[in-house]
């Protein structure tokens, strides 16, 4: 394969783990509603489990409210049932057509868990980039073993595939340290 051709998928593997960190990121709540909190809560409705954000409409009227409007009102007491299984720290009550999500203030104690979460979630994308080197690196060699490059290119490519991570890897380091200040803020 052509090195080229290994340090852009290489980049590319990097670049989704980044992304998916982020991503369970966005669904630790640190105090303010967001969406993305309960956006991928698997709900059963018709028969299969869905996506809450594929079966309602979900918005924030305000900092500390999050609310769902299904567009089918028969799904209402299963999203209700979705919520409240999910165990995401809030109780969801339904108004009408809508269900509130108030969030509650979060006690110290509670705050130091998600911040463990959190180092949790950026040790796994750090193990995704790490993985997406570990078979750059393989890929060189072999590229080497088949006469594809030189023992001179070898070595450069493997330098850009660690530049590659150590940026990838510092990405996450910095999304931790932001999200753990989010967190820790009163």
């Amino acid at each position: 394969m052509d090195p080229d051709e290994i340090l852009m998928i290489a980049g590319d593997s990097m670049k989704k783990a980044v992304d998916h960190t982020l991503h369970e990121f966005s669904t630790i709540h640190t105090g303010k509603a967001s969406p993305a909190m309960v956006e991928t809560v698997q709900v059963d409705a018709y028969g299969s489990m869905m996506a809450l954000k594929e079966v309602a409409a979900i918005t924030t009227p305000d900092a500390r409210t999050i609310s769902v409007q299904p567009w089918d009102k028969t799904v209402l007491k299963s999203v209700e049932a979705a919520l409240l299984k999910a165990n995401l720290g809030f109780t969801p009550n339904i108004m009408g057509d809508k269900i509130f999500c108030p969030l509650p203030e979060l006690s110290k104690e509670r705050r130091k868990e998600l911040v463990k979460m959190c180092h949790n979630l950026a040790e796994q994308g750090k193990v995704g980039v790490r993985g997406a080197r570990r078979d750059a690196m393989d890929a060189i060699k072999q590229s080497e073993k088949d006469k594809e490059i030189s023992e001179d290119d070898r070595k450069l490519y493997e330098k850009e595939v660690q530049a590659e991570t150590d940026k990838f890897t510092k990405e996450i380091e910095d999304h931790l340290k932001n999200k753990e200040a989010e967190l820790l803020k009163v």
